[in-house]
C-alpha cells in the first residue's frame, strides 16, 4: 500500500524539469542583465544574481516542504489563508514601504515581502475550494457573484497599493470561470470592449467610428430578412453600448488614469512621440531586442544591457536581455519552453477528477499565461507597460516564491489524485 507522502514515481517530473530549466535560464539572464567587468562572479551577493541564488535555494526548500504536507491541508485551510492575505493587503498601505511608486511591500530587515504576489495562489486555492464545494452550480447567479467577490477583494486591495499590474492579474481568473461552465458572453463582451477601446485610441477623430457603427447598424437592419422588432432593438442597443465605450475613452484616459498611466497608454499608441520621455522604456526595449538579430550578440555581450539603456532590465524588462544576447533563436527557445510549460499545466489540470484540483490547476495556468503574455508583450510594445514580472526570469524573491508555491501545490495535488478518488 502506497503511503500518502511517497511521491517517487507519482510527481510529474516533466513539469519539475521544465520549472528547473526556466529558473536556471532566468538566473543566468539576471546575471547578464547586471554584469560588468568589476563584478565577474555570478555568486556575488552584491549583485541581483547572487541574491537571486539565495531566493532560488529558498524556493527549492519551499517546494520540498509543499510536497511533504498532506494534500488535504491546501483545501481545508484555503479560506483561512484567504482571510489572512486580505488582512495583510489591508495592512500594507498603512505600514508598507514604497518601491517604484507602489506601496506594495512590507519591509523585513533589508528585504521586503510583497503580499499581493502571494495573494495570487491563495486566491486560486479559495476559488478552487468554492468551485469544488458541494452544491456548487456555475449557472447559479449567486455562485457567479460570490466568485467575482473572491477575486474582486484582493484585486481592489491591490489597486489601493497603486500596483495596477498585479491587480489586473486577478482578471485572468475569468478563464477559470469560463472552463467551469460560465457563459462565454462576459468574456466576449470584455474582449470586444478592449478592442474598441484600443481602436478608439488609434483613430484620431472618433466621429469616423460613430459613422461606421451607424452604417453597420443600418446595413444589418436592411439586409435582415426577418426584421423582427426584438432583433432590431437588440442591434440598436448593442450599437449604443459600443458608442458609449467610445465616448468614455477620452474621459477615462484624461480624468481617471493618473499621469504615469496616461504616459503608458501614449507610449503604446505612439512611443516615437516622446522617445526621450514616456516612450523611452519601450523604445529602448525594442532596440535591445532588435539588435540581437538572429543569433544574438552572445552571453554577457549585450551593449544595450551593459550600458543600462533599458530601465528595470533585471526585473520587468528581463526579456530584453534574452533578445539582445541570444537573438531570435534564444527568444524562440524561451517562448517555446514557456508554451510547453503552460500546455503541461493544462494537461495536469484537465486530468483531475475533482473540481477543486481542476479549478486550481486552471487558475495556475491562467496566472502564468497572463504574466507570460503581458510581460513579453510590453517589452515589444504590444501592450502597455504595467510592471509585472516574467515568471522565474525576473529578479525578486516574492515573485519567485509565489510562482513556486503556485506550481508545486498543483504538483502535490496531481501526485495524489488517486487518493482523492478514494476519498470521494
Amino acid at each position: 500500500m502506497r503511503r500518502d507522502d511517497d511521491l517517487s514515481g507519482t510527481i510529474d517530473w516533466t513539469t519539475v524539469f521544465m520549472y528547473g530549466a526556466l529558473v536556471l535560464f532566468g538566473w543566468l539572464n539576471i546575471y547578464a542583465a547586471v554584469y560588468d567587468e568589476t563584478h565577474q562572479s555570478v555568486f556575488d551577493l552584491s549583485l541581483n544574481s547572487g541574491r537571486q541564488l539565495l531566493f532560488i535555494v529558498a524556493a527549492f526548500l519551499v517546494a520540498f516542504v509543499i510536497t511533504i504536507i498532506d494534500m488535504r491541508f491546501y483545501e481545508t485551510f484555503a479560506y483561512f489563508f484567504y482571510g489572512l492575505i486580505l488582512f495583510l493587503l489591508l495592512l500594507t498601505p498603512v505600514i508598507g514601504k514604497e518601491v517604484g511608486g507602489n506601496k506594495a511591500w512590507i519591509g523585513i530587515g533589508s528585504f521586503g515581502i510583497q503580499p499581493s504576489e502571494f495573494a495570487k495562489f491563495i486566491t486560486a486555492l479559495a476559488v478552487g475550494k468554492f468551485i469544488g464545494s458541494v452544491g456548487f452550480r456555475m449557472e447559479n447567479l449567486r455562485s457567479q457573484f460570490l466568485l467575482f467577490v473572491l477575486i474582486g477583494l484582493p484585486m481592489g486591495l491591490t489597486f489601493l497599493q497603486k500596483d495596477t499590474g498585479t491587480a489586473l492579474v486577478f482578471a485572468s481568473f475569468i478563464l477559470v470561470f469560463f472552463r467551469e461552465g460560465m457563459s462565454p458572453f462576459l468574456l466576449i463582451v470584455g474582449i470586444c470592449a478592449a478592442v474598441i477601446f484600443i481602436l478608439t485610441l488609434l483613430v484620431p477623430d472618433p466621429t469616423y467610428l460613430y459613422v461606421a457603427i451607424g452604417a453597420i447598424l443600418v446595413l444589418l437592419i436592411v439586409f435582415d430578412r426577418r426584421k423582427k422588432i426584438k432583433r432590431i432593438v437588440t442591434l440598436t442597443l448593442a450599437a449604443l453600448m459600443i458608442s458609449g465605450v467610445i465616448a468614455s475613452v477620452d474621459y477615462i484616459v484624461k480624468d481617471v488614469l493618473k499621469p504615469h498611466q496616461q504616459n503608458r497608454v501614449k507610449a503604446l499608441i505612439n512611443p516615437d512621440a516622446d522617445p526621450l520621455g514616456f516612450g523611452w522604456n519601450v523604445t529602448q526595449s525594442k532596440i535591445a531586442i532588435g539588435s540581437g538579430g538572429f543569433f544574438g550578440k552572445g552571453f554577457l555581450k549585450g551593449t544595450q544591457t551593459k550600458f543600462d539603456f533599458v530601465p528595470a532590465q533585471s526585473t520587468d524588462f528581463i526579456f530584453c536581455t534574452i533578445g539582445e544576447e541570444h537573438g531570435w533563436i534564444g527568444s524562440t527557445i524561451v517562448i517555446g519552453l514557456f508554451v510547453a510549460f503552460l500546455l503541461r499545466i493544462l494537461f495536469l489540470a484537465e486530468r483531475q477528477k475533482n473540481r477543486f484540483t481542476r479549478a486550481y490547476g486552471y487558475s495556475v495556468a491562467s496566472i502564468f499565461f497572463f504574466h507570460f503574455v503581458v510581460n513579453i508583450g510590453m517589452t515589444i510594445g504590444l501592450v502597455p507597460v504595467i510592471g509585472i514580472p516574467l515568471p522565474f526570469f525576473s529578479y525578486g524573491g516574492s515573485s519567485l516564491w509565489s510562482f513556486t508555491i503556485l506550481l508545486f501545490i498543483l504538483l502535490k495535488l496531481d501526485a495524489q489524485r488517486g487518493h482523492v478518488l478514494q476519498r470521494i
